[in-house]
């Protein structure tokens, strides 16, 4: 991932952690530029509800519009966390109105500790070993 995040995390209340956190980046690559205001704004619709989900830590957006590039990269309390999220109801109809228009990387790992700088630094890394996806499923690397 080229881009810088286009937000400041967004942190949840109470979501101090000293120990090991699992970390989440998202790179989706659009077919059309056209879909790109709708799927940003998809975006920020998830981080408005960002702090209220359960082992929720961090989360940032960042977007490349010129290379019709948008994503995250997300920070949990555990995997369980993690994977509530990618069953919220919002995130659920967010991917099914739009996993069709493009495609889309993720990899996942685990940090030893939550550092946002490092977190950000290895996200920017990451995306590239991931494995790309262009239908139902998401890949993970």
């Amino acid at each position: 991932m080229s881009a810088s995040p286009n937000s400041s995390p967004a942190i949840s209340p109470g979501s101090s952690t000293g120990g090991p956190v699992p970390v989440s980046v998202t790179d989706f690559t659009v077919r059309s530029p056209i879909d790109l205001p709708g799927i940003a704004r998809a975006g920020y619709r998830l981080r408005r509800g960002w702090p209220d989900l359960e082992g929720a830590v961090g989360m940032w957006l960042w977007t490349s519009p010129l290379e019709r590039r948008v994503g995250s990269v997300s920070v949990w309390t555990g995997e369980t966390a993690l994977r509530g999220f990618v069953m919220w109801p919002v995130h659920v109809e967010i991917m099914r109105r739009y996993r069709r228009r493009g495609s889309i990387r993720a990899a996942t790992w685990t940090a030893e500790r939550y550092d946002r700088g490092e977190v950000w630094r290895v996200a920017r890394r990451r995306p590239a070993a991931g494995t790309r996806s262009t239908g139902d499923r998401i890949s993970r690397g």
